[in-house]
């Protein structure tokens, strides 16, 4: 018999049947990774771009949906698994790596990477930070092992790594239950010793990536537009709405990922898939099985075209003219209507977080007495003549007060404290009048001014 040819990561990754179900997922879930996975689909995408701006001949970059995990990028014989996993404010940061191996998801990561031979790369995608400590020294280690992998070297368990490779060892047995592999239990058939165990932690490590801090479930439709679609439509050169293009290209991914339901086909048994002459299943029909679950770059670059050929059949619905003060403000300062919106959702986050904290901690209110001062000395620093001197200059302030917030150090902030309920923050001064992103105005009398045109078009 002729010795099987060794498959790559991608072909293990559409060959390899999952070990256990994912489980099921909210729609909020399902809304937040859509997003996530959009995102990584329209950067591959502008990566795809050739000079002419068209995809290659051969081109094989692809997502693969809810299979293995969250997500699988390919590109040729390459796999990154992707595990997202969204973390509400009220969680604060990852403080320990049992945090990162459960809630993060980071055990069961391993254990996929393991079945898979080893072979496809990793990557925690989350909107949760990592406090000092624990976590980020193993965020340290992953950059360090990462490079020696790179760069050809044996991975060696050192004085410089140890500590975090010990501790995410410990974590794996902790949060893997019954499905912790048979080789590591003691005295099973097969059984690898402890340093054999832990050096291949190490291997997964170096072969590991975590994204965290990314864009909230609440700010995430309104900041994806501009974050993800503007870069590729300036690419491409084409004068449309960046809504139009998102929301075609998360769509497809909306309907990717929900098909990873059950299938009609699913009870059908394959007619003569074992005929005398044929073979087993080859990964190129694995994965033409999976299709309903995979994201080409063909597939978004017809999505981006239909919304290119159609923007006004795929921009969002219009709604009257938000009326808080905080709306009419930053609207009478050119911002747009993104971040307006995202302003007034990060305003009743923020609003959430004080009320939820001021109910029994007698230290909050003076936590956020100290916290408006902070951000009033923020904006007053952001807000300058150069600024102003720009005509409507509130965009612009937007974006230099998004920018300081950013870079505002963790232990000068509250606990579960992050940028985005900062810039609520920002929103629930302005809608007292704290706050302005232009000229001062009456705003009572723009205010009637709205309401009235509001009402007209409703009319």
């Amino acid at each position: 018999m002729s010795e099987q040819p060794e498959l790559t990561a991608a072909e293990l990754v559409v060959t390899v049947p999952q070990p256990d179900d994912q489980g099921t997922n909210t729609l909020d879930r399902y809304d937040w990774q859509a997003s996530t996975a959009a995102a990584d689909g329209l950067e591959l995408y502008l990566q795809a771009l050739g000079a002419d701006k068209r995809l290659q001949d051969g081109e094989s970059r692809r997502i693969l949906c809810e299979y293995h995990e969250d997500w699988v990028a390919l590109h040729g014989d390459s796999a990154e698994l992707v595990s997202a996993k969204h973390r509400d404010p009220s969680a604060d940061a990852y403080r320990t790596l049992n945090q990162l191996a459960h809630e993060g998801g980071l055990a069961h990561l391993f254990l996929r990477w393991r079945e898979l031979q080893e072979k496809p790369t990793c990557r925690l995608a989350t909107s949760g930070g990592l406090a000092s400590g624990d976590t980020q020294d193993f965020a340290a280690t992953i950059q360090t092992l990462r490079q020696v992998r790179l760069s050809g070297q044996q991975i060696v368990i050192n004085d410089e790594n140890r500590s975090s490779t010990d501790k995410f060892h410990s974590a794996i047995y902790a949060n893997s239950g019954k499905y912790l592999p048979k080789e590591w239990v003691r005295g099973s058939e097969n059984e690898v010793s402890q340093d054999d165990q832990r050096q291949q932690v190490a291997r997964f490590i170096s072969m590991l990536n975590i994204q965290s801090e990314l864009t909230r479930r609440a700010d995430i439709g309104f900041a994806a537009p501009m974050k993800y679609a503007k870069p590729v439509v300036d690419y491409l050169g084409f004068d449309v709405p960046y809504e139009s293009v998102w929301n075609v290209v998360y769509g497809l991914f909306f309907t990717r990922m929900k098909a990873a339901g059950p299938r009609i086909d699913a009870i059908i048994s394959p007619v003569l898939a074992f005929a005398n002459g044929s073979g087993p299943p080859t990964s190129a029909d694995r994965e033409r099985e999976l299709a309903t679950r995979i994201v080409t770059m063909h597939d978004i670059d017809l999505a981006v075209m239909t919304a290119v050929a159609n923007p006004s059949a795929y921009g969002s619905l219009t709604s009257p003219i938000k009326l808080s003060r905080a709306a009419v403000k930053m609207r009478h300062g050119s911002c747009s209507d993104n971040s307006i919106e995202r302003g007034e959702h990060l305003r009743r986050e923020y609003q959430r977080f004080w009320h939820d904290r001021l109910n029994g901690d007698p230290t909050a209110r003076v936590e956020r007495e100290k916290l408006r001062r902070l951000l009033l000395r923020v904006s007053d620093r952001a807000n300058t003549p150069d600024m102003r001197a720009k005509g409507k200059w509130g965009a612009h302030f937007w974006i230099a007060l998004e920018d300081a917030l950013e870079h505002i150090p963790a232990e000068q902030l509250p606990t579960g404290m992050d940028p985005g309920l900062l810039l609520g923050g920002i929103n629930d001064l302005t809608n007292e009048c704290k706050i302005w992103f232009s000229d001062i105005f009456d705003v009572a009398a723009e205010i009637d001014r709205i309401r009235e045109n509001n009402r007209g078009s409703a009319a």
